[in-house]
């Protein structure tokens, strides 16, 4: 079976450095709460989670329009259509969220 390419790969490291961050980020949310702290402090920290997790989506975003939106561009008809479609999907998502 064929491994498809996706638009990140170029940069999966700092992705996967990011999320780890998060994940950690998270973490230390959990023990705040356990921890009984301040509500303003445990906001705080979910903002930066928060606006963590955005910086991941827009290298993600960035790095599909660069690669998977602009190939099936150059291919045209459906599939960049689609491709289009979905791109602006996710970016609603996103604004959103």
């Amino acid at each position: 079976m064929e491994t498809a390419v996706v638009g990140y790969a170029g940069e999966k490291d700092a992705v996967l450095k990011r999320l780890r961050r998060v994940e950690g980020q998270v973490r230390g949310l959990q023990r705040m709460v356990e921890e009984d702290s301040y509500c303003i402090d445990v906001l705080t920290q979910v903002s930066a989670a928060t606006k963590a997790l955005q910086a991941v989506a827009l290298t993600l975003l960035e790095d599909h329009l660069a690669h998977c939106v602009a190939h099936a561009a150059a291919e045209g008809g459906d599939v960049a259509q689609e491709k289009v479609r979905e791109a602006s999907a996710a970016i609603a998502r996103l604004v959103r969220s």
